[in-house]
């Protein structure tokens, strides 16, 4: 900051002449900017399959069959025949199927970002006050 001293000059100007203030110099600044993201991502995924089969059976056969054959004669002598049949079956099964399967999947992501900004802000400028008085003891250039 400087001030205009016309004392210096030789210049007398006078009760009624104020050249006012002169004042120069610079600004500086500095703008700072941060962006972050984080994200992040997880899936999972399970399939299972069961396939079961049982099948049973049974089976039971009885047979019985009886034949008897008896004869006499006139004369006193007979016949006697029997025969008789008896068949039994018992029979059982099983069967049996068992089947799986599976899968089984999983999925994690993760993002990150991060932006950063500086940026520097110069200024210069420049301030003065208007001349008020006499303009008799000014010269061209002030027009």
């Amino acid at each position: 900051m400087s001030d205009w001293d016309t004392g210096d000059t030789g210049y007398d100007g006078g009760s009624d002449v104020d050249y006012g203030h002169y004042e120069a110099g610079q600004q500086h600044g500095e703008l700072d900017q941060l962006h972050q993201v984080d994200a992040n991502d997880s899936s999972y995924n399970s399939d299972f399959n069961v396939y079961e089969q049982d099948s049973a059976n049974a089976e039971s056969t009885d047979f019985q069959q009886g034949h008897n054959v008896q004869w006499t004669d006139g004369h006193g002598a007979s016949y006697s025949e029997t025969d008789f049949t008896n068949y039994s079956h018992d029979e059982a099964s099983t069967d049996s199927i068992f089947a799986a399967e599976g899968s089984v999947e999983a999925s994690d992501s993760q993002y990150s970002e991060i932006d950063a900004l500086r940026q520097q802000i110069d200024s210069s400028f420049v301030t003065g006050t208007e001349f008020h008085g006499n303009a008799g003891g000014l010269g061209v250039a002030s027009n």
